[in-house]
């Protein structure tokens, strides 16, 4: 199930409550002298007094997302799908009235765009923002305290529809960026006593496609090696669920080499829950009809029975749908499954709402409190506006960007030119305000024409002359367009990556109109900006994703010179012919024949623009504040390593930068470390991001420090097992991408050594 569909079902609604939260009353019979009340005890021991109580019907019928609850011993029904990508969001769990109270929520950039600020505290005060306001819901009966958020899979291929959702593409970035952001959403790390809202990393795992070309999610083997499970396609969901301790899990939709991702022991209970620590008071939910799917799609069983019977003793304990509540009894009645496995799942669920304090008096919790007056408050507004800003990439500028004072007439031209909801992207609320790129430009104190000229995916000519007429009579142009909802969402897939429709032959006719152009790409994904970064007559590109909705004041303060851009791109871009050189369901990483290598660290191409390419209104000067050293002994770096800590978090050393703007321009600036070598087998990444970090308003002759740490496990890398090891031999360190700003090369001497043991899967 999409959220598109379930967002046409909200609108038709409207208003109307599919379910009222309210709370279990512990100071009054039935559950007034249950255990489940008692906060004195654990949240298992509480959990479980009241789930043995459940009739074995009531199990059953509690293992899906909309559970009815248990009336007669006090506990009322409850949703478990809440949506709160980047806001809270229109959802089957999520309501907002019509007017007044609870209306309106904080919209945000999309992930694709916060994951571009390379902005760490940023994410955190982002997803911050988000719980309290989805608290704030909770606590008026309008939303669950449970988020199916965030999205943490690699954005590997750039034809993928749901890549917009997530922070990227690289696997170190996408760890720092969960680890800060389930931080923030869930009120700490493994917080206690009380969680602030529950997060759910999605989709364990390897998924990445949508339809292509015949090839659907639901029924998709992805067929992924040990060594790219290990190192690329779960790095993120290890620093999720074992560093961040997020309490819910999504498996997908499909199968990994072989085994639907919902019915796998091996990546539910041996990495998920023996490797990583996932403990019983936490729980997996399957992707919406995921259950069904082991069956309808996958046809891995020969019946229903069976199929929701492997889910649930493989490990996932709640099934979104309702394949576990109509075929669980005939399971139980062939004594597929018993009581145990059934009271196993449900008291996970109910240990997660009893350290969420579901159970407890509002007087000795923090979040209880929450209301209206702490959504969409000052700070968060300045916040989304902050999060465009810092998010927005500047790909290409002859001089032009800043606009000079000079140009005061602009012609706000494209599809996307008066863009509203179009700005939040997917899984999106109801935003306070929505700001366009033309408000932007009329706020900003421009006298601005807005022609919409074309449409993302036509190919009508019929708007061209009036975008044109507008453009001769401008001192210059502002076109708006790139991807959209139609284009590139949940259910579909690119198969090009080239500008949609005739926008680039509309932008062709406004350059020819010797004005100056300014092009700016939105959307998720990225498009082949060759012929644009080429032309002569295009002055300047950007690229701003889904900005939410301050989206089109953040892109005018750039191009104004109110504030400087900064943004660094998340994902590689890449030529058009990319497409052509490899399948999207070929899920190797490493270049081979008939693959020319995935992401920035394996591509064996030129990109159009490459990951981490940025501009800025300044130039920098970076510098070493103290010389790094040139060995490091292997031994000594891994015998020193915390043993309380995973030794891949263990630190390698800290390199300290000194970051000098040599302009005139105020300026952010992101540090993006990276580390090369040839040591270890073939064959070898071109590089990978180490460490990175943002520093803030650097005034032009003022210089800002960074502290780059970089751990043992940045720069290991997986054997055909999947175990990571410390390799000897030579490396390289570089600041930035090019041009480069700063080198060091250092040794690692001894013998190599293995500092992790992934687990190998026993089927095999």
């Amino acid at each position: 199930m999409t959220f598109r569909f379930f967002l046409l079902c909200a609108l038709y609604l409207g208003n109307v409550h599919a379910l009222v939260y309210t709370f279990p009353d512990c100071t009054t019979e039935p559950l007034k002298n249950n255990a489940v009340c008692d906060t004195t005890k654990d949240p298992k021991t509480r959990a479980a007094a009241v789930v043995k109580l459940f009739t074995t019907e009531e199990l059953m019928a509690n293992t899906v997302n909309l559970s009815p609850g248990v009336p007669r011993l006090g506990l009322p029904s409850y949703n478990w799908w809440s949506e709160a990508l980047h806001g809270v969001a229109l959802s089957p769990g999520v309501t907002f009235a019509a007017s007044g109270n609870f209306s309106s929520a904080t919209s945000f950039p999309q992930p694709i765009l916060l994951g571009a600020a390379f902005d760490d505290p940023l994410i955190k005060a982002v997803a911050t923002v988000i719980s309290t306001e989805a608290r704030a819901f909770n606590n008026f009966g309008r939303a669950g305290l449970d988020f199916f958020t965030p999205n943490i899979n690699p954005f590997k291929d750039p034809r993928w529809g749901r890549g917009q959702e997530t922070p990227g593409e690289d696997p170190y970035h996408i760890s720092q960026y969960v680890l800060n952001l389930i931080d923030g959403l869930q009120g700490g790390i493994d917080p206690k006593p009380y969680f602030k809202v529950i997060a759910d990393c999605k989709h364990y795992a390897a998924y990445d496609l949508e339809d292509w070309e015949g090839n659907i999610r639901n029924s998709f083997d992805a067929q992924v090696t040990l060594q790219d499970l290990s190192e690329y396609y779960l790095r993120p969901f290890q620093s999720c669920v074992r560093d961040a301790k997020v309490a819910s899990v999504m498996c997908s939709y499909n199968a990994v080499n072989g085994i639907p991702a919902c019915a796998s022991s091996y990546l539910l209970q041996t990495i998920l829950r023996d490797h990583w620590g996932f403990d019983d008071d936490r729980w997996v939910t399957s992707d919406c009809d995921a259950v069904a799917d082991i069956f309808r799609s996958h046809h891995f069983t020969a019946t229903f029975p069976e199929a929701v019977a492997l889910a649930l003793k493989a490990g996932t304990d709640i099934d979104c749908g309702t394949a576990y509540s109509s075929h669980l009894p005939d399971a139980f009645n062939q004594s597929l499954i018993t009581r145990a496995d059934l009271e196993k799942a449900l008291t996970r669920q109910y240990t997660s709402l009893v350290r969420l304090g579901y159970f407890d008096p509002p007087s000795v919790q923090p979040y209880r409190q929450l209301d209206w007056s702490d959504i969409n408050k000052p700070d968060a507004q300045k916040l989304a506006h902050q999060a465009a800003l810092e998010g927005i990439v500047l790909l290409k500028n002859d001089g032009i960007l800043p606009f000079k004072k000079t140009i005061k007439k602009l012609a706000v031209v494209g599809p996307w030119a008066d863009a509203t909801t179009l700005m939040q992207g997917n899984y999106f609320g109801v935003a306070p305000f929505i700001v366009s790129p033309f408000e932007g430009a009329i706020d900003a104190g421009y006298e601005a024409t807005f022609v919409p000229g074309t449409t993302v995916s036509g190919d009508s000519t019929a708007g061209f002359a009036a975008a044109v007429a507008a453009a001769r009579v401008a001192d210059a142009v502002v076109f708006a367009g790139g991807l959209d909802e139609v284009v590139e969402r949940e259910g579909t897939d690119r198969t090009t990556i080239v500008w949609p429709g005739n926008q680039l032959d509309l932008i062709s006719a406004l350059e020819a109109t010797g004005t100056p152009v300014v092009v700016v790409q939105f959307g998720g994904g990225q498009i082949d900006q060759s012929a644009l970064k080429n032309s002569q007559t295009v002055n300047a590109i950007l690229w701003a994703g889904y900005p939410g909705q301050s989206g089109g004041t953040a892109l005018f303060d750039i191009l104004s010179g109110k504030a400087s851009p900064a943004g660094r791109l998340p994902i590689t871009q890449y030529p058009s012919d990319y497409v052509s050189q490899v399948a999207m369901t070929d899920m190797r990483i490493r270049p081979s024949d008939n693959n020319p290598g995935r992401t920035y660290k394996w591509y064996q191409g030129t990109p159009v623009y490459e990951f981490g390419h940025g501009l800025h209104f300044t130039t920098f000067d970076v510098k070493w504040q103290h010389p790094p050293p040139n060995r490091y002994d292997i031994s000594r770096l891994v015998s020193s390593a915390d043993k309380a800590s995973p030794i891949d978090l263990a630190t390698f050393d800290i390199f300290n930068i000194a970051v000098r703007n040599t302009g005139k321009v105020v300026s952010d600036y992101v540090a993006l470390l990276f580390v090369s070598s040839a040591a270890g087998p073939a064959p070898h990444p071109n590089k990978q991001l180490v460490s990175y970090s943002r520093l803030h308003q650097i005034r032009g002759g003022n210089t800002s420090r960074a502290s780059l740490a970089v751990t043992l496990g940045s720069i290991a890398r997986a054997d055909t097992a999947g175990n990571l090891w410390i390799y000897s031999g030579s490396y390289q360190l570089t600041v930035d991408t090019g041009p480069v700003l700063l080198t060091h090369r250092f040794e690692l001497v001894g013998n190599s050594v293995q500092i992790t043991h992934w687990p190998q899967n026993p089927s095999t």
